[in-house]
């Protein structure tokens, strides 16, 4: 079969014409797969829909080994679409879901599926840059993981020793940090780390210049990374998230100085400090020694004036001190303290002899309660006290039996005796004569 040309005319009437000959003939039955691919035919001989642009909305869309499966819709009709992973590759942004996108891509048709569709091999966002979409979609990536919150930027010191500088070596940026800094505070060193800064390969020297003085091997104690202006493509470099993610691990606060006042990059928000521009980011990285000085003659004047106020209220305490009479009659003193000496031992003395006879007087007074509670007292009135041959008291004649050795205890010596006889009284309790 010979292929025939498949043409769209100017007018826009299509003359629809088969690209096989004979392909239908009166009465000829194919199977579903033959007829899909005649139509999938063509779609391909037809060099109208090798390169098909159309506008709509991305939807349902996913992803699968890399390649970009979605539908492109708009109020009125829907169609599939494919981007694979080589012409994904190539995006400056990620497609997502509802963004309004316009792609250039072949119609075809899927035979195993009898649809047709759209393999897409260019996109760009419809009303919107590539790479500005790209930007602000990387910006609520890394806003939304912290990665700009000003919690964890770290402070510029106030006198840097050093300066780690990283922008192209030949540029205007690089002259105007050293000769801002040069004026402004002269004794600080600039150590440059040339770089490209635009461009293929630009984005890999700006990490790598971080590397260097961020990561404690070359004692600088501030870095200004940034450029001259330019448009978004040339400032790209420094919208990279690679470069974002290294200047939050650097152990040395960084001063992002990218374009104009207007330009904003990732570099940017990620940094320490932004400054509008590379002039700016040396006057935020170094003190004025002009204004230094001037701080700090005012400091000297005032701490001399402090000082010669505090010399005339010492030597006016010092007067009022020198005339006393402590001052200009020493034995004066001393026969003031030898007083007040002779009053507190008199005092002590007072209350010492105060103190033992209160003491004697609670010493008597127990003495007496002691002994009106003594046995002593009690044997002294005539009683005697009874003890068995064990030392044990005896209270009752039926504790002793006849034999057995006792002890008598009086006022004035003991008595030891044998029980030779007992007699039990006998008592009446309750109505009742017991034996004691």
């Amino acid at each position: 079969m010979n292929r025939k040309e498949y043409l769209i005319p100017d007018d826009d009437e299509y003359e629809v014409s088969s690209p096989f000959d004979g392909a239908f003939e009166k009465g000829r039955v194919f199977s579903v797969a033959q007829l899909n691919e005649f139509v999938k035919g063509c779609f391909d001989a037809n060099p109208f829909f090798s390169s098909v642009r159309v506008r709509g909305e991305i939807s349902n869309l996913s992803y699968s080994g890399g390649h970009a499966y979605f539908s492109l819709k708009d109020g009125k009709a829907i169609i599939r679409a494919v981007m694979f992973r080589s012409s994904l590759a190539r995006l400056k942004f990620r497609p997502e879901d509802g963004q309004k996108v316009v792609l250039t891509g072949a119609v075809t048709l899927y035979v195993a599926g009898g649809t047709y569709q759209i393999t897409a091999s260019s996109m760009e966002p419809d009303g919107v840059g590539a790479l500005a979409l790209a930007f602000e979609q990387l910006k609520r990536k890394l806003a939304a993981e912290g990665l700009f919150d000003e919690s964890i930027k770290k402070p510029l010191p106030k006198c840097p020793r050093r300066i780690g500088v990283i922008t192209s070596p030949t540029g205007a940026a690089v002259r105007d940090i050293i000769s801002v800094t040069g004026r402004r505070f002269p004794i600080c060193d600039i150590v440059l780390y040339p770089s490209l800064v635009q461009g293929e390969g630009a984005e890999a020297m700006l990490i790598e210049g971080i590397k260097y003085f961020g990561r404690g091997g070359s004692d600088v104690d501030v870095i200004i990374i940034g450029r001259g202006g330019g448009s978004i493509e040339d400032l790209w470099a420094f919208n990279s998230e690679a470069l974002a993610r290294e200047i939050r691990r650097s152990q040395v606060p960084v001063i992002s100085a990218v374009g104009h006042e207007t330009d904003f990059t990732i570099c940017d928000f990620a940094s320490d400090k932004r400054a509008p521009t590379p002039s700016a980011a040396a006057e935020l990285a170094v003190p004025d020694t002009a204004s230094m000085l001037v701080r700090f003659g005012n400091l000297e004047n005032r701490m001399a004036e402090l000082t010669k106020k505090r010399i005339e209220r010492y030597r006016q305490g010092l007067g009022s001190l020198s005339g006393r009479r402590v001052m200009t009659d020493p034995r004066f003193y001393a026969e003031q303290r030898r007083m007040k000496l002779l009053d507190l031992s008199s005092s002590l003395e007072r209350n010492m002899t105060r103190s033992v006879a209160d003491g004697r007087k609670r010493l008597a007074g127990r003495a007496d309660m002691l002994n009106a509670l003594s046995p002593l007292r009690v044997l002294s009135k005539g009683y005697t006290a009874v003890f068995d041959g064990d030392g044990r008291s005896v209270r009752s004649a039926s504790g002793v039996s006849v034999g057995d050795s006792v002890s008598l205890t009086l006022a004035d010596g003991r008595i030891d005796a044998e029980v030779t006889g007992i007699t039990l009284e006998r008592t009446e309790q309750n109505g009742q004569t017991n034996d004691v």
